[in-house]
């Protein structure tokens, strides 16, 4: 019989890394889950591949021999439905809770702990000039989403009242129940409805929240954007998105950046290019012209001799990414008269004949 071919059933390379056999697993598990109308064959054959890629040993087996020599499923592999045996039960435990909202343990083992819940995370678009992303900026932020009540702090109980331990918990904020899966009984960690997952009560409501610990709003931020930012990076402000108020932590918040073209110059890295227009005799003799710079107009000088194309560079003038400032590179366009007069056209004459 021939040798199944576990890349292929998760859709990765042999070549893939730890992260992307996981990656693909779950993405298949969440698709193929029988408890969510998928197929329990293909589910069976995701997590056949799964318990062999992601363990070291069995997939350096599997790599050399095309099976795995660990006795399981009584042909080198759990091919005839699942007895436990070699399964990464914690990346399990993550998947199928991710998928039921708590934490899951297997029936073989002992429950999950606690797991706190997070809120969504917000994104905000932040438009800068060029030069704002050259030297970094101090932004207000206006960011309308759920946040903690002010009055309770979060707590969802009237400020200066006692909490009490929750009767429904016992003050664990978890509750235990069991789900049947195609691997057995489950053991399901689910937070509590009566105190949200906190563990505690309040013995009187918020009144401005009704006990949850949210306002809904719009809050303003400060945000400092540091130097050498470019169109289209983020920042991640953490705790500053949607907050669940007592059932967990806040989300964080993603200020996504456009930074504005300005035509008098090109960024790359942490150069910054602009072109300069000169005349014929300033190439010829030299000349010390004015350039545009992000600090503003700064002479340059022209040395005698300069060809259209050639680049100067002007130290310091470029881009702050963390270790001082680049440089800016001037490129020379040398411009040539369309139209010369007669005395004009003499001495280009009398230039080319000595030359």
């Amino acid at each position: 019989m021939m040798a199944k071919d576990y890349y292929a059933t998760l859709g990765v390379d042999k070549s893939a890394s730890k992260d992307e056999i996981k990656k693909a697993f779950r993405k298949l598990a969440h698709e193929h889950h029988p408890d969510k109308g998928g197929d329990e064959q293909k589910f069976k054959e995701a997590n056949e591949a799964y318990q062999v890629l992601s363990d070291e040993t069995k997939k350096q087996q599997y790599d050399q021999y095309g099976q795995t020599f660990d006795g399981a499923g009584g042909g080198g592999f759990p091919g005839g439905g699942f007895s436990g045996q070699g399964m990464n039960f914690e990346d399990l435990g993550d998947i199928f809770g991710n998928m039921f909202g708590g934490g899951f343990s297997s029936g073989f083992g002992g429950g999950g702990g606690r797991r706190a819940e997070k809120g969504s995370d917000v994104a905000v678009d932040v438009k800068l000039s060029f030069k704002e992303s050259v030297f970094g900026v101090e932004k207000e932020i206006n960011v309308t989403k759920n946040n903690t009540c002010e009055r309770c702090a979060g707590t969802g109980g009237e400020p200066g009242v006692s909490m009490t331990t929750c009767k429904g918990c016992d003050g664990q904020g978890m509750k235990t129940t069991v789900q049947r899966t195609i691997l057995g009984n489950m053991q399901a960690r689910v937070a509590c409805e009566e105190c949200h997952g906190n563990g505690e009560i309040p013995e009187k409501k918020c009144t401005t929240c009704n006990g949850e610990g949210l306002e809904y709003g719009r809050k303003t931020l400060r945000v400092d954007i540091p130097p050498g930012v470019e169109d289209g990076m983020k920042i991640r402000v953490r705790g500053e998105g949607e907050s669940i108020g007592v059932r967990g932590q806040k989300g964080d918040l993603y200020l996504i950046l456009h930074v504005d073209v300005d035509p008098r110059f090109e960024r790359d890295g942490d150069k910054i290019y602009v072109e300069k227009k000169i005349g014929f005799t300033q190439a010829a003799l030299g000349d010390e012209v004015e350039v545009d710079t992000v600090d503003g107009k700064v002479k340059l000088k022209i040395p005698a001799g300069t060809q259209s194309g050639d680049k100067l560079r002007m130290k310091g003038k470029g881009v702050s990414m963390g270790r001082g400032r680049g440089d800016q590179i001037v490129i020379i366009k040398v411009v040539t008269p369309k139209k010369l007069g007669r005395k004009e056209r003499k001495l280009m004459e009398e230039l080319d004949l000595k030359e």
